[in-house]
């Protein structure tokens, strides 16, 4: 297997609005992360990703672009960003930033003109319809709510968006876009950036015919949207033009797509892209805003599945990110065994096979918030869908319980890094919500307490820098059947390692052959581990990294 400075290293994703505040307006900015850079090396972070910094009106929090060359001005200057990107790079770290480019905002000057006439220059950088007896031109569906099509009275036509109505979905049939793109990825990787997170990816090519969705397509409609034709030649395209020229990492996210699609845009012999973000593990038991019940047995499937990769292929591996709910709160216990479970997730996350994936206040085992009403959230998605939730046959307050477990906004609630007002995110009000419980999560206690979440993430992840047999090592699910431990082998050309978590909150004895044979290398126990005869007492949420 080819090794690569992407497959060795740990990404950790900020989320610029929600982790530090520079300057006391509230929300956090670069200049924050520049101020946080320090710890973030002391953490052991090599690769920053950062969430959209470009000019944005914020309707979608920054995913929604009107200059792809300026910066938001809430967040700084561009001289700011070059002086992060120069600081960033004098720790040796690595810096990647979000490339949106399915959509732009509708503020965008190329929008501003596409829809000023229909003979416009710029008509065909978007998708224009006319209707169909004065309705949408289908049945499309927006993932914020309501049709995918909205109306413009000027020309009487409907432009295509999957996300907000202030979210215009590009035509990348045009090959002025696709030009224009590639202008615009080039000028951040002559800066010096280092690599792309590339949003909804997969959605950039679409189905030409636009016939409508099946009923049973309409409960999932990104799987159509992330199917479109001309895919996979617009990423070979990309690469060929631009990702090829720079010693750069390309990272997809791919919702939509499943393990089949994921091997064809990550196959190295294709050269498309490096790395995707496929979503099977993080929205287990996910029905748009539901979350239902999951097994630990569905879990280590999904996780064997993107293990049995050929040479050609690297996975990546995560639990949390700015679009799903906190993991701890998900697939750990956040109350009794809060502590434990997150050291738990910490080693899963770090001993998987593929590069590791980070969303700040992870490292602390930052919560869920608990929404107390639908007036408290900002994701434009909870208020988009709520006519469909309501429509469903549910009513608000279960509506709220829902996303109690499954909203965005749980993820962007502020960084806490004190015990002092709002967390020590700012001085002032925040632009958002910060978790009531920062008097005791936060990272000044962690960085004092030696057995903190924190300090247990620094040390693994040192611990697997150092490694490169347990990176590159092959991946066993030892027992997959088994309910409630998660027990697999990384079997490097050196070493053999061992991993045995118990995700759950009971105890029981468990007997695995020769354990004997092995050494411990890390616990998340405080106490001394009890083996007898090959048979290890697994007390709530045990987690342990053996070596032979």
């Amino acid at each position: 297997m080819r090794k690569n400075w992407w497959k060795e290293q740990v990404i950790y994703q900020i989320y610029p609005r929600s982790f530090y505040d520079s300057n006391g307006d509230g929300i956090g900015d670069l200049n924050g992360i520049n101020l946080k850079l320090d710890y973030l090396k002391f953490l052991g972070i090599d690769i920053i990703w950062l969430s959209p910094h470009f000019d944005s009106p914020n309707d979608d929090n920054g995913y929604d672009v009107r200059n792809y060359k300026m910066v938001m001005e809430e967040f700084g200057t561009m001289k700011d960003f070059d002086n992060l990107l120069c600081e960033i790079h004098k720790r040796k770290m690595k810096l990647v930033i979000d490339l949106v480019v399915n959509h732009t905002s509708d503020e965008h000057s190329w929008f501003v003109e596409s829809k000023s006439s229909s003979n416009n220059k710029f008509r065909d950088y978007y998708i224009w319809k006319k209707g169909t007896n004065n309705n949408p031109p289908n049945n499309y569906t927006s993932f914020f709510g309501g049709s995918a099509w909205e109306k413009d009275s000027k020309t009487n036509e409907y432009y295509l968006h999957y996300f907000s109505k202030k979210q215009p979905d590009l035509n990348w049939e045009n090959q002025n876009v696709r030009n224009d793109v590639y202008d615009i990825m080039k000028f951040w990787l002559d800066k010096g950036v280092d690599g792309f997170r590339m949003d909804v990816i997969p959605f950039i090519s679409k189905h030409r015919n636009f016939e409508n969705l099946t009923s049973t397509e309409l409960k999932n409609p990104e799987i159509t949207y992330a199917s479109g034709p001309r895919l996979h030649e617009f990423l070979k395209e990309m690469n060929k033009k631009v990702l090829s020229k720079y010693d750069m990492v390309s990272i997809g996210e791919a919702f939509g797509i499943g393990q089949d699609s994921m091997l064809k845009m990550t196959d190295e012999r294709e050269k498309e892209l490096d790395l995707v973000f496929i979503f099977d593990i993080i929205r287990i038991g996910r029905d748009n805003w539901i979350q239902n019940h999951w097994s630990l047995k569905k879990i280590k499937k999904l996780f064997s599945d993107q293990s049995k990769i050929d040479k050609y292929h690297w996975p990546t591996v995560f639990l949390n990110n700015h679009d799903n709910p906190r993991s701890v709160s998900k697939y750990g216990n956040d109350k009794e065994f809060r502590v434990k479970s997150a050291k738990l997730l910490a080693m899963l996350i770090l001993t998987q096979k593929g590069t590791p994936v980070l969303f700040q206040g992870e490292e602390i085992g930052m919560t869920n918030y608990e929404f107390k009403s639908l007036d408290q959230f900002d994701d434009l998605e909870v208020l988009g869908n709520l006519q469909k939730a309501l429509d469903s046959g549910i009513s608000k307050d279960e509506y709220l319980n829902h996303l109690n477990c499954s909203s965005r906004d749980h993820s962007r609630t502020t960084m806490q890094w004190n015990n002092t007002n709002q967390g020590g995110f700012s001085t002032t009000d925040n632009w958002f919500i910060s978790n009531k419980n920062f008097n005791e999560i936060n990272v000044e206690n962690d960085l004092n307490n030696s057995n903190s979440i924190l300090h247990f993430y620094r040390n693994l992840i040192n611990y697997r820098k150092e490694s490169h047999d347990l990176i590159y090592a092959s991946y066993k699910d030892v027992d997959p059947d088994h309910k409630n431990v998660f027990i697999y082998k990384r079997k490097g050309k050196k070493y053999t390692y061992l991993i045995i978590l118990n995700m759950s909150n009971d105890s029981f004895k468990y007997k695995f052959e020769n354990l004997k044979q092995y050494s411990l290398e890390f616990s998340n126990k405080n106490s001394n581990i009890e083996i007898d005869n090959d048979e290890i007492n697994l007390l709530p949420w045990d987690a342990f990294i053996f070596v032979k």
